[in-house]
């Protein structure tokens, strides 16, 4: 995503200097090709391809160059989850990262809880179900890896949760488990950042027909909001305006049909007591 809007910066200086893109990659030793899939984010960043595109571009003041070579730099630094990457399939890293550069997410759930609310019994449990033949080593790390996502909800993260009341009903890891959650998300629900409404069975259908989908929005306005669904061997990732918009049409419908979150709070103090 830091590719993506360092790209999209790049692009608007070159056109509204009027250069075209061979002109751009001439300057870079590079084709009009390249020039094309460095401002699409397809590409990693040389900092003296950028630094030569900016002066080519008209951008000499250290303040408005300094911000964009430093992004460059961000952008092609290694993600923290790199450590992981035997377990992790390419289509998954891209949702890691994007959820390591968003400042907020609204998810809906309808059969676990979100991987950023999971405590590491249950996180276990889950991944069980998915990686039976796995072993105790390989178990611990993908438990280690989820843990380590949920660092980004203390450093300014916003999650807004919607889940079924599947998700707290359906038994995993054992009664113990499953009250240690229910704890974990009465515990949590606490912090300002984390919001979590419940769909009560009762509410019938509902909005998301469809199963469930996430909602990730970035600090910076030429990043479009991105619309995550994951399947079971690969994920669908819409970032169309037209799409993104439905489908917040559809997270606000089902905020207003579930439980308000004083409500959902009584409501798992109910479920717990079960």
């Amino acid at each position: 995503m830091l590719r993506i809007l360092l790209g999209t910066q790049l692009r608007r200086l070159r056109t509204e200097k009027g250069i075209s893109r061979e002109d751009a990659g001439y300057s870079i030793r590079a084709s009009h090709a390249k020039i094309s899939r460095l401002e699409l984010g397809q590409v990693s960043f040389k900092q003296r391809d950028v630094a030569d595109l900016l002066t080519l571009y008209g951008v000499t003041d250290p303040e408005q160059r300094e911000p964009l070579l430093a992004l460059a730099e961000r952008a092609n630094a290694p993600g923290w989850w790199h450590g992981y990457g035997d377990l992790l399939p390419a289509w998954f890293e891209v949702y890691i990262g994007l959820e390591g550069a968003a400042t907020g997410i609204r998810t809906y759930e309808n059969q676990f809880v979100p991987g950023l609310l999971q405590t590491p019994a249950y996180a276990r449990a889950v991944i069980e179900l998915a990686h039976e033949k796995a072993t105790e080593d390989e178990l611990s790390r993908r438990v280690a890896l989820r843990m380590a996502r949920q660092s980004r909800l203390e450093s300014g993260l916003t999650l807004w949760a919607v889940i079924d009341e599947a998700v707290v009903r359906r038994s995993l890891g054992g009664c113990g488990t499953m009250r240690e959650q229910i704890a974990h998300l009465l515990d949590i629900t606490g912090e300002r950042n984390i919001t979590v409404q419940v769909m009560p069975f009762e509410r019938g259908g509902h909005a998301a027909a469809g199963g469930p989908f996430s909602i990730l929005r970035f600090p910076e306005r030429d990043l479009p909001d991105i619309v995550y669904m994951e399947q079971l061997t690969s994920a669908l990732y819409l970032d169309k305006p037209a799409d993104s918009d439905h489908y917040m049409e559809v997270m606000d419908r089902l905020s207003i049909q579930a439980e308000e979150p004083k409500a959902t709070r009584r409501f798992l103090e109910r479920i717990r007591s079960e």
